[in-house]
């Protein structure tokens, strides 16, 4: 469903807000974001350089809530945006000085290898400090990673591109399955929920069957959440059918927490972060060439 364009900030808002009405009696959507509302007074960006500086941005939403985004733009010429889902709760806890109070996922700790390489990052937090577990996959949200998409178009001319880890990857996969034309170049699904957990939502529920952009699913093999178990990858890249979906097997990995689905640990890439990131634009550079 078409949900908003992103040429004017104005068109966004009244489709975002139909979508999420229409939504409301079918799915976990817009009333569960119509709760703990919270409007700032400043909605503008922190700092505004274009070349190596960060930008904090509170998106208005439906109801009064905001989404709030980061945007971390490369010192150098702009080769594409990354728009990264974190996994967990996903309440990463962006503050308006562009500070992250919660750093220790994988797409938040890498963000400096992928600005080295020219690309921009948008790194995007919880819905009004809420808990996004389980809300992944509705349309209602699939609209507001439309809204985010719309803000990583408005920094730069260039390729826009979705990642998600662990929980994350189900919001990239619904943002995949409802981009429209060439709002984005690919999705990238790292160590995604593939199996029934407590959020009671895997990246399947997000209609893998309706993503027709370059999909990427990586896995480690050395990973041991019960919820993302590597074996699963293929699955993964199969459900996407009707588009062309790479499986990008890791291996290594430190273990510095007794959770096996945390972030420090292989599930997360600990320690082995630079080959993963050197891996994935390997491949988002040929699947753009």
């Amino acid at each position: 469903m078409s949900v908003f364009s992103h040429k004017t900030a104005a068109l966004r808002s009244s489709l975002v807000a139909a979508t999420l009405c229409a939504f409301a009696a079918t799915c976990a959507s817009a009333s569960e974001f119509e709760t703990h509302h919270h409007k700032l007074a400043n909605e503008e960006a922190v700092s505004d350089a274009p070349q190596g500086g960060v930008i904090v941005r509170d998106l208005p939403l439906e109801g009064g809530q905001f989404q709030r985004v980061l945007y971390d733009a490369p010192p150098s010429r702009v080769r594409g945006i990354i728009v990264m889902f974190s996994g967990g709760a996903d309440d990463i806890g962006i503050e308006k000085d562009g500070v992250i109070r919660h750093g220790d996922n994988f797409v938040v700790r890498s963000r400096d290898l992928w600005t080295a390489k020219g690309y921009g990052v948008v790194l995007v937090d919880a819905i009004d400090h809420q808990s996004m577990r389980g809300k992944r996959s509705t349309d209602a949200y699939a609209a507001v990673t439309r809204e985010v998409v719309a803000f990583a178009h408005e920094q730069a001319d260039a390729p826009v591109w979705v990642m998600g880890t662990s929980q994350g990857s189900i919001a990239a996969m619904n943002a995949a399955s409802h981009a429209r034309g060439e709002e984005l170049a690919g999705v990238i699904l790292t160590e995604s929920v593939s199996i029934l957990g407590a959020s009671h939502e895997t990246v399947f529920d997000a209609h893998p069957e309706d993503v027709h952009v370059p999909a990427l699913v990586v896995a480690n093999k050395d990973d041991r959440c019960k919820v993302a178990p590597p074996s699963m990858a293929d699955a993964i890249a199969h459900s996407m059918r009707n588009t062309r979906a790479t499986v990008l097997f890791e291996q290594g990995g430190e273990v510095r927490s007794s959770n096996e689905c945390a972030s420090l640990s292989p599930h997360g890439y600990y320690g082995i972060e630079d080959k993963v990131v050197n891996d994935i634009a390997e491949w988002m550079a040929h699947v753009g060439a």
